[in-house]
């Protein structure tokens, strides 16, 4: 069986990622174009351990959709993608995290967000679902929705935390022993 074909994640710089990118047509959601792009951020998400979401500029495609691991929903949840997603209500309280980013690789940052939204978007099959969500998952949406306007989390952390060479060896030998899995999934 063929080897799986990882996206490359872009980096930091890249134009991709200070762009606003652009609303999927909802006719088009089911398109063979945009299900590949959905397939590519999904199968790119697996092969990072350390990634919970991607959102379609951190694989150089300025398209207003992201994806969210499963297991930032619940145990035994499914993936989930986001089409053209707009958040319509959020709380006035804001909580600080950490976060990194697979497309800001090695740093990591305390970022204020609001504690709680409601994000309205399209799902894969092009049906269209209002969700509240709060923790995790409130900032996961602040976070990618930033993505889809061209924005990192870096310009909005309190602090940045580099990793050293170490901890970056670290990081990489545990993506790298993760799509070797994946790929032995497939034989």
């Amino acid at each position: 069986m063929a080897k799986i074909k990882f996206c490359t994640i872009v980096q930091d710089g890249h134009p991709a990622l200070s762009a606003r990118s652009e609303e999927v047509p909802v006719e088009k959601i089911t398109s063979p174009e945009i299900q590949k792009v959905i397939a590519d951020l999904k199968i790119t998400m697996a092969g990072e351990p350390d990634g919970v979401a991607i959102a379609a500029p951190q694989i150089g495609i300025n398209k207003r959709i992201f994806a969210v691991k499963g297991l930032v929903f619940g145990a035994d949840q499914a993936d989930m993608t986001f089409i053209n997603p707009i958040i319509v209500k959020k709380s006035k309280k804001k909580h600080i995290q950490d976060e990194g980013c697979l497309s800001v690789r090695y740093i990591y940052g305390a970022v204020p967000r609001h504690t709680n939204v409601t994000l309205q978007a399209y799902l894969e099959d092009g049906s269209k679902i209002e969700r509240g969500a709060g923790g995790l998952l409130a900032h996961v949406f602040q976070h990618e929705i930033d993505h889809l306007d061209g924005v990192l989390f870096t310009k909005k952390a309190i602090e940045l935390e580099h990793l050293n060479e170490e901890e970056q060896d670290h990081l990489d030998r545990q993506s790298q022993k993760r799509k070797d899995e994946l790929n032995a999934e497939t034989k």
